[in-house]
């Protein structure tokens, strides 16, 4: 990782510190770059070291904006972990101002040198912005010619190919039980599905159904290479970018109402409290009766009155059993806020405002929660049962690094909040007693991010260590093939596993490298939808400028103060130089600056209003100053 100035950090290991590299001894590497390090001693008690080889780079294309430099044309990088400029040799002055992709020819470590691969448009609008974010993310929006072709032959085939399916001894036919999919009102492709009806003995059968895309896409053809090299669809303010071609993502693998559909599922026998007694895997043809949006199903409840109303509510009353029992073992209560834009025809954000979370979208997130839990557990038992180890994929979740916990209860004792820890050993209980201690305070959304942030980031394993955030011992990702590559492949080890067939250790190795692969690609995915985010906050902020707002001081630096508004949870700077009133300096571990003549006080935490003094769209920056 390279900061913006340039100081570079090589892990070093599990539990040991990153090393640090300076500026001057980076040599041509860049951020993301594998490189080979020889440490060259130790400063302020950090082990330092100077780059001796780029090993592989992490890309040679780069996204930006074109400017006269002092040699011509250069580009500076979007991403501002690039801490370099990029020579353009082969544009004119006109292009000044212009967003481009460049593939550098010639690296070096002032100056690298290279070619314009394309330009995006004027930066600063919409069109453009959207084109740079994606292509920063090294993402593609169109599919290439074989894989587009290969997806219009299976959909062309899928009358043979459903015929060919039916034949599966194995496959189970739920096409009698009532059945529904529930999801955001402006969803195309439906992943999951669930069935219930009620047994003899008064038990319930549950039904998890999942698109079963590893029917359609078989391993190492045109389809499935590309999905992999996609690893996720990622979701932009104004736009989905699939892993799958439409045609699979949007009808033929989607659970869509009012048709028979090929699934994956996971089949429970549950009691009136919420406890499983049996269970199946395996796949399904399936028939949604219904498709809800949450809002929907959501109205179906609260009136009483609707399609499907008993098995809405059944299905309401297990999950709402299934998720105190989760919280009870300790699960972590994160409840993040999302904000949403209402765009006009041009795309321009004429609203924003923070999704409202239904109890029906909890509901589903119970039941996929437990079917991934489940899954998991059934190979961990099949291999106890079989004596041997079984390869998966698993969606790990490590414990907290203790450094980081020490950090969050400084930084919540800042705030006035006592948050005991084990010299920095937490619970997920303890955790959760915090989250619900602050509910009401002004600051929740603040500590629930910071929060978030001390916790270790989830990642694709075949090597298991459970989840802490969701306190399983066993868990993966079963429930979204059409949008995540790991969930494939979780559908195809889990049919080996039923079927008995042996997984080889070269096998096992490559689904540990693809599961790198796929973590990786998350990252990507979820920085370039923040992006687009942020730069949605920007533009709707703009035409608001000398206008004054109520804010919350989100973070304290020694340049100045993070605001984020209230209304639209855009995050902007107040400046302590455009602070003039008095002399502000930072006071250490409180979180806090404080005039040096007049003495106000302004902390993390703080409500404060703020005027609205300046929006770069280019930069995705904001600017506040304090309201008088």
């Amino acid at each position: 990782m390279v900061r913006g100035k340039g100081t570079g950090f090589l892990r070093n290991g599990e539990k040991q510190d990153d090393i640090v590299i300076a500026r001057e001894q980076l040599d041509t590497a860049l951020d993301g770059d594998t490189v080979a390090v020889e440490l060259t001693g130790t400063e302020a008690g950090r082990t330092t070291g100077k780059v001796v080889e780029v090993l592989a780079r992490k890309t040679n294309r780069f996204v930006g904006t074109l400017q006269q430099g002092e040699k011509g044309v250069v580009l500076r990088p979007d991403n501002r972990r690039i801490h370099v400029r990029f020579l353009v040799s082969d544009v004119s002055p006109q292009a000044v101002g212009q967003k481009a992709v460049v593939e550098v020819i010639v690296f070096d470590a002032e100056m690298p040198t290279a070619k314009v691969v394309e330009i995006l448009g004027k930066a600063g609008d919409h069109e453009t912005e959207m084109q740079a974010i994606i292509q920063s993310g090294g993402f593609a929006v169109n599919f290439p010619p074989d894989v587009s072709n290969a997806a219009e032959k299976l959909f062309a085939d899928k009358e043979a190919i459903f015929a060919e399916a039916l034949k599966d001894p194995k496959r189970r036919d739920m096409r009698g039980v009532p059945t529904c999919t529930i999801d955001p009102v402006d969803a195309k492709d439906f992943d999951d599905a669930l069935s219930l009806r009620t047994l003899e003995n008064g038990m319930y059968e549950i039904g998890v159904h999942i698109a079963d895309v590893s029917f359609y896409v078989r391993e190492g053809e045109a389809i499935d290479l590309e999905a992999r090299e996609r690893g996720t669809s990622i979701y932009l303010v104004d736009r989905v970018i699939p892993m799958l071609p439409e045609v699979l993502s949007n009808d033929l693998c989607s659970l869509r109402p009012h048709e028979d559909r090929l699934a994956f599922s996971a089949v429970f026998t549950m009691d009136k409290e919420g406890h499983v007694h049996e269970r199946w895997f395996g796949q399904t043809i399936i028939y949604s009766d219904k498709r809800f949006s949450y809002e929907e199903a959501q109205e179906v409840l609260d009136k009483n009155d609707g399609p499907l109303l008993s098995e809405l509510s059944t299905l309401m009353a297990l999950s709402r059993l299934l998720r105190k029992e989760r919280f009870k073992k300790g699960a972590i209560a994160f409840d993040s806020e999302e904000v949403k834009f209402v765009l006009d025809e041009q795309k321009r954000p004429i609203s924003v405002y923070v999704k409202k979370r239904t109890e029906t979208m909890l509901m589903i997130e119970d039941f996929m929660l437990m079917a991934n839990r489940e899954v998991s557990e059934y190979i961990a038992k099949l291999a106890a049962d079989r004596h041997k180890h079984l390869t998966f994929v698993y969606r790990i979740h490590d414990l907290p690094d203790p450094d980081r916990i020490e950090e969050l209860a400084l930084f919540l004792r800042a705030l006035g909040i006592d948050f005991k820890t084990n010299k920095g050993l937490v619970r997920g209980e303890d955790i959760n007693n915090m989250l619900k201690a602050i509910e009401q305070v002004p600051q929740a959304n603040l500590i629930k991010t910071a929060t978030i942030r001390s916790m270790a980031k989830a990642v694709y394993s075949t090597k298991n260590i459970g989840h802490f955030g969701l306190a399983f011992a066993d868990y993966t990702h079963f429930t979204s093939p059409i949008r995540r590559y790991p969930d494939l492949m979780v559908h195809r080890l889990l049919r080996k596993h039923i079927d008995g067939t042996l997984v080889s250790s070269q096998e096992s190795a490559r689904y540990e490298r693809l599961c790198e692969q796929s973590s990786l690609r998350e990252v990507d995915a979820v920085g370039a939808e923040r992006d687009s985010i942020k730069f949605k906050q920007c533009e709707y902020m703009q035409p608001h400028i000398g206008e004054v707002f109520d804010g919350l001081i989100t973070g304290v630096t020694d340049w100045g103060i993070y605001v984020q508004e209230e209304v639209s949870k855009s995050e902007g700077m107040v400046r302590l130089a455009s602070m003039k009133e008095d002399y502000y300096q930072v006071e250490k571990g409180t979180y806090s600056i404080k005039g040096e003549k007049k003495k106000q006080r302004y902390a993390l935490g703080d409500k404060v209003r703020i005027k609205l003094t300046g929006v770069n769209l280019e930069e995705r920056t904001i600017d506040f100053a304090i309201a008088k």
